[in-house]
């Protein structure tokens, strides 16, 4: 065993216990997938990446569904604390009057994320709403996993988005499904709130 390796400790400290002087943590890149009917997925990507930037991690998000005129609330909050958020999409893209635009647009915003993850400029970079691209066929899911096995080792990617590829579930280290149980709008008319939701 070489020298530097005893140094190194990759266990996980109890919840709450201080990191000791000796200890050096070994970063290993995951992909990550927020998948499922419920709410939550961008938001649960939102708060890795709040909490990684309170770490000096390089972040960055690409959203592939809202508009690049999008000014929400995480916009507005990416741009205080000088955050790339980069809203690529043309609104509900499912909904487009024009597929071939659509369809152009999305492998257009692939070719730049895929370009971002193999630079390696992030430590963490996040596909808000990706899922969509790979279940409608714009994206082919096979060249996504084979640019996830070129990224730069440490590298995290999350990924959002309902109806996750079974290949991508398959790849990924982390995979959380989230359950829809109850819903404002459904069940009292209620719409959607500022900062809880945009």
């Amino acid at each position: 065993m070489p020298p530097e390796a005893e140094a190194i400790d990759e266990s996980v400290p109890e919840e709450g216990a201080p990191e000791t002087p000796g200890r050096r943590r070994v970063r290993q890149g995951l992909v990550i997938v927020n998948t499922g009917e419920g709410k939550g997925k961008t938001t649960a990507a939102l708060g890795v990446l709040f909490r990684a930037w309170g770490r000096d991690f390089r972040v960055r998000m690409f959203q592939f569904i809202k508009h690049s005129t999008a000014r929400f609330g995480e916009h507005r909050a990416a741009k205080k604390l000088d955050i790339r958020i980069e809203a690529m999409g043309d609104g509900f893209t499912w909904l487009s009057k024009d597929m071939d635009q659509t369809t152009a647009l999305a492998v257009a915003q692939w070719e730049r994320c895929k370009a971002a993850i193999l630079e390696g400029a992030e430590d963490i970079i996040i596909l808000d709403e990706f899922t969509y691209a790979m279940h409608y066929g714009w994206v082919p899911v096979e060249d996504v996993l084979d640019t996830l096995r070129g990224r730069p080792d440490g590298m995290h990617v999350i990924i959002t988005g309902r109806y996750a590829p079974e290949a991508l579930v398959e790849f990924a280290d982390l995979v959380t499904e989230m359950k829809l149980i109850k819903h404002p709008y459904q069940e009292q008319g209620i719409r959607a709130q500022p900062g809880l939701e945009y």
